[in-house]
């Protein structure tokens, strides 16, 4: 059989030569899981005359862009034919290398498996692994390699605990930093460390299992000024609305619904300057009135309002204030962008208020914000102030001024923290 130049760096190959069932690896990134993964896949899929080995990664996509150049790359003097309609991938034994995604697992049901990579397990369904996919290594007693980066204290925090705990063989841990990876230039890893929330970094740099929530932004970070009108900038308004309906008889009787909040920022090279986040529960009409009273006020150059039925509804009466002053505006339509609102939140915030890049304007909107920003993300508290306020993100791009060179380096998304 043709050789493999199996190539590996310390912490793969200290995982590659150990012998439990069920190995659970937390890395952070850039620290080479993938490729560990590839070539065990390709090893195991080698020794094997029946059954299936399979890659799964959160969707199908991932898992094709993950994975799937990197096989033929490795597994290229072993490889027969690889069919990239069904991301399937014969070796010269007959074996079959499958790739699949965890968002698809009616895909993967009634098989055989000899080997299991789940990659980035943290942002799958347990049940995909727990109902699926173990069942399907039972009779061949086939193993499994979990490996990924944190997304707080969810089922991988979970399994990665029991596996440390030792009182059951089958299953193990390791822990590697994006320093444990010696290709990775270490100063790299530095200049992000100084962009990024100290949260953003642990986690995805070190592999933290963070407790979400936990001190996700601190008192001793917020900063207050004095508007200045002789400083450069550009407003942005960001809307997140509740809804209209029987709004006067609701204030009576309930006063803890959730309120329409209108975040004004100035933006410069400096940071967001938060002039102001109007907050109240109004009917229709009124919200619409208002929200053209703000830009009316302001002139931001980006207006976006959270889309949704809300946005639908309040449009036309906007649309009639702007007709009636012969005055217009583009208002954009906000999008969560597929992501849950604490990741949504702590992405826009959490880096920004950390480094200094927000700075708050005295107001009486003052005690509702830091009430729910101290507190998010409690379910039982709202947190409309500051998705209003993290909203900013998708209208105000710009770049930000550092007090440290940075030479030929591929820059992140700096202040955001990814």
């Amino acid at each position: 059989m043709t050789e493999l130049n199996i190539e590996l760096l310390p912490w793969q190959q200290e995982v590659w030569n150990d012998e439990t069932r069920f190995k659970i690896v937390a890395a952070g990134r850039r620290t080479g899981k993938s490729r560990l993964a590839a070539w065990m896949l390709i090893l195991r899929a080698l020794q094997t005359e029946k059954g299936h080995v399979f890659y799964v990664a959160p969707t199908q996509g991932q898992a094709r862009d993950i994975m799937w150049q990197t096989l033929l790359e490795l597994g290229n003097p072993v490889i027969i034919n690889s069919h990239i309609n069904n991301l399937q991938i014969k070796l010269v034994n007959g074996a079959t290398i499958s790739l699949k995604g965890a968002d698809r697992p009616e895909t993967m049901r009634g098989v055989s498996l000899r080997f299991l990579v789940l990659d980035e397990y943290a942002d799958m369904k347990p049940e995909v692994f727990e109902q699926i996919l173990r069942p399907a290594l039972a009779d061949q007693k086939g193993d499994a390699l979990f490996i990924g980066t944190p997304m707080g204290r969810n089922h991988f925090y979970d399994l990665y605990q029991y596996g440390e705990l030792g009182d059951d063989p089958t299953y193990k841990t390791w822990h590697f930093t994006s320093y444990s990876n010696p290709l990775l230039d270490s100063e790299e890893i530095d200049v992000a460390k100084k962009s990024m929330s100290s949260y953003a970094f642990r986690q995805e740099f070190m592999a933290s299992f963070e407790a979400r929530g936990s001190e996700m932004f601190k008192e001793d970070w917020v900063k207050f000024a004095e508007p200045n009108k002789d400083e450069e900038g550009d407003y942005y308004v960001s809307i997140d609305l509740a809804g209209f309906e029987e709004v006067n008889k609701k204030r009576t009787k309930n006063s803890n619904l959730d309120e329409t909040a209108m975040a004004i920022v100035k933006v410069n090279t400096d940071g967001w300057f938060v002039e102001n986040i109007i907050h109240g529960r109004w009917e229709l009409s009124e919200t619409a009135r208002k929200i053209f009273e703000v830009v009316r006020d302001y002139e931001p150059i980006r207006v976006g309002i959270e889309k949704g039925i809300a946005r639908q509804a309040v449009m036309s009466p906007l649309t009639d204030l702007m007709k009636r002053n012969q005055r217009f505006f583009t208002v954009e339509e906000l999008t969560h962008g597929n992501k849950k609102k604490t990741d949504r939140v702590m992405w826009a915030l959490q880096g920004r208020f950390e480094n200094g890049y927000i700075t708050l304007n005295k107001g009486e909107w003052n005690s509702r914000f830091l009430d729910q920003l101290f507190q998010f993300p409690d379910p039982l508290t709202h947190d409309d102030l500051v998705d209003a306020l993290a909203y900013t993100d998708q209208l105000a791009k710009v770049a930000y001024h550092y007090d440290f060179e940075i030479e030929d380096e591929e820059i992140l998304d700096i202040v955001a923290g990814y």
